[in-house]
């Protein structure tokens, strides 16, 4: 098998972003992500170069040649890698970027008080 298209590093803790993973990796059948969770407690900051802070406020992709790649741009590629970019083309527009970054980092910074997690299951949060 071939290394993977991305290295994606998500917050396991996070039932949204544990849900979007296991989205992710259902649609991943030709295997071109790969998974960490930064809140095992077998990961290493190392592996990535940046600080447990940074992590935890946006996801970070690493792609195959090196490059680390933050927040929408994460996004874009993930993805693209999956074959379904046209989703995620708005976020490529120049006038709709900043837009789209502000609104990401926002989902981000309140991913706990948007979702209600036990047992793996996840609601969201005033949903009855």
């Amino acid at each position: 098998m071939n290394k993977p298209a991305l290295m994606l590093y998500y917050d396991g803790n996070c039932g949204i972003c544990r849900a979007q993973m296991s989205r992710l990796r259902v649609r991943d059948r030709a295997g071109c992500l790969a998974f960490s969770d930064i809140a095992a407690p077998d990961f290493s900051l190392q592996e990535v170069g940046v600080s447990m802070e940074a992590l935890g406020k946006e996801i970070h992709a690493r792609t195959a040649d090196g490059r680390l790649l933050v927040g929408i741009d994460s996004l874009v590629a993930i993805y693209t890698a999956l074959g379904y970019g046209w989703w995620l083309a708005p976020l490529r527009w120049r006038m709709l970027r900043p837009l789209f970054a502000a609104m990401y980092r926002a989902l981000a910074r309140n991913r706990y008080r948007l979702s209600a997690c036990a047992d793996g299951v996840c609601n969201m949060v005033g949903k009855s």
